[in-house]
Formats: C-alpha cells, structure tokens, sequence
C-alpha cells in the first residue's frame, strides 16, 4: 500500500521518530570509525633493521679480513630490503666488483638463501638455473644473509677475492665482528 500523505500530514511521533534516525546514523558511523583504528593497527608491522653504524662496522671488518688475506674487494651491505647502506671499495678492487657485491647481497636477502647455497640448488640444467636470468640477481658465493632474532635484517655482499669461497670467508668475518651487536 501506497502512503499519500505528506510529513505535514504525519503524527508528531513519526516526525520525532525519524529526527532521531538522523542523529543516530552519524553516531554510529562515529562509533564505527573509532572502531577502525585499531583494526589498522593489527594490519602494521613492525621489523629490525640494522643501523648506518653497524652496517659500516660490519662492511669495515669484511674489507679487513679480505685484506688481512691479500685481497683487493669491494663490500656491500644492504638492508632487508636489498637497498644498500654501505658500500666500501679497496683502492685497487676492479671496477666491477662494486656493482657485484651489491648484487650478491641483495641477491641474498630476496632469496632469503646465502648465494654460494642458491648458486649450488641452481645450476645449469636444473628447473631453479631459470633465476640466473632475472634482473639483478647475482648468483655467485660470497653473498650472506645477516640474522639477528631469527629474522633477517640485512644482507652483505663481498666480490673481489680469487673465488667464491673466499668471498663468503670474508663476508663471514664481517658479520662476527658485530655478532654481539646483532642480538638487539
């Protein structure tokens, strides 16, 4: 049935009844709102990451183990990210050893995977060799995920030495040498 009659033509109590309506829509849409915060809230997260001192610490002590060893290397440190905060070159490590130290320890951080591990698992041949062509990645030993807590806050990158092996060997002095410092 088809109501005909205007608001004037209402009972006050309709008038009132639908005045209160009105009030308390944007009430409760005030009420729901508060509400939304924390939801949101839940939906952020919080993570480690290393400082621009401890990063510079920890590329320091690579680079001096490598020339403790007699090697001339290029060091990178990167956060969780993959973005770099350090980036230390010996005087004569060649030219290309900046960018492939970068490249290890961001290869190394997205892999979550040390890179003389990923370059066994992805060999030639192999169905995994296919992420040796993606864009940046390095996939040659000497790049080392940096842990602390059991999550993972950064990365360091090492190129330069006569090898993998010893690249990774270096990259492993560094991190030892903040170790203490790690453990927030």
């Amino acid at each position: 049935m088809i109501d005909n009659t205007s608001d004037n033509d209402r009972p006050q109590s309709e008038g009132s009844e639908n005045m209160i309506v009105r009030k308390l829509v944007p009430a409760l849409a005030v009420a729901l709102s508060l509400c939304a915060p924390a939801s949101a809230q839940e939906a952020l997260v919080t993570f480690k990451s290393l400082s621009p001192e401890l990063a510079l610490n920890l590329a320091r002590a690579a680079l001096a183990d490598c020339q403790k060893r007699g090697y001339q290397v290029a060091v990178a440190v990167v956060d969780r990210f993959g973005v770099p905060q350090v980036i230390l070159r010996d005087r004569f490590a060649g030219p290309h050893t900046v960018r492939t130290s970068a490249g290890k320890a961001r290869t190394a951080v997205s892999f979550r995977t040390n890179t003389t591990e990923l370059a066994a698992v992805a060999k030639e041949g192999t169905p995994q060799s296919g992420v040796r062509n993606l864009p940046g990645t390095v996939i040659l030993g000497g790049g080392l995920m940096v842990e602390a807590g059991g999550s993972i806050v950064g990365g360091v990158g090492v190129s330069g030495a006569p090898g993998g092996e010893a690249d990774d060997a270096c990259a492993k002095a560094g991190i030892a040498a903040v170790r203490d410092k790690l453990e927030f």
